[in-house]
């Protein structure tokens, strides 16, 4: 085989290897750039429905408080470790597609599935024992001698216990909904 065509297919590959360690990298950038704009908060909110979770939100200890730390939309709902985060990402389209659906698209169609929502929200929370929560709120780095007596006594029995953050702390960020009344039942007489 001629010595200038053997020349010829080794660049020929270093071209392609070139070009796709280049798309790769292209890629990789813009898919970490679509995960993080969609951590944004003004993305979160960005839907009709998750303006009421904003409004409750906002007055909550992880909107405004003393030391200026804030916990956003992404901080409570997406897990850090990129395998969960995809995983969460993927099944946001429920939340998406309830929006565009028009079943959550009213304040009132919203409050009609919030308690299913937020029993989704509630035992991913307990699956991943409040993964999330713990990011900030380690039992380990607590100093319980620096809390309330009963706060101290709750958080020493959580941790003895297992017990996930959501456990006691429903309706901490947003509104506890009520669980729906059960229906009546009917006896018919014949």
């Amino acid at each position: 085989m001629p010595s200038s065509l053997n020349g010829g297919s080794k660049k020929k590959t270093i071209v392609v290897l070139a070009l796709v360690f280049v798309t790769g990298v292209l890629f990789t950038g813009l898919f970490n750039m679509g995960l993080s704009a969609t951590n944004e908060m003004d993305f979160c909110i960005s839907c009709h429905s998750m303006k009421v979770n904003y409004e409750e939100y906002k007055e909550t200890v992880h909107y405004k408080n003393a030391s200026g730390v804030r916990a956003t939309c992404s901080d409570c709902h997406v897990p850090r470790d990129l395998g969960p985060k995809l995983v969460m990402k993927v099944l946001a389209y429920k939340d998406v597609l309830g929006e565009f659906l028009g079943t959550i698209d009213t304040p009132e169609k919203y409050e009609a599935q919030r308690w299913a929502m937020a029993n989704r929200v509630w035992d991913k929370m307990r699956a991943s024992n409040s993964r999330e929560c713990r990011s900030c709120h380690d039992f380990e780095q607590m100093d319980l001698s620096e809390q309330g007596r009963s706060a101290r006594k709750r958080h020493g029995a959580a941790m003895d216990e297992g017990k996930a953050c959501i456990d006691c702390h429903k309706g901490l960020a947003h509104e506890e909904p009520d669980e729906p009344e059960e229906p009546e039942e009917t006896t018919s007489e014949t």
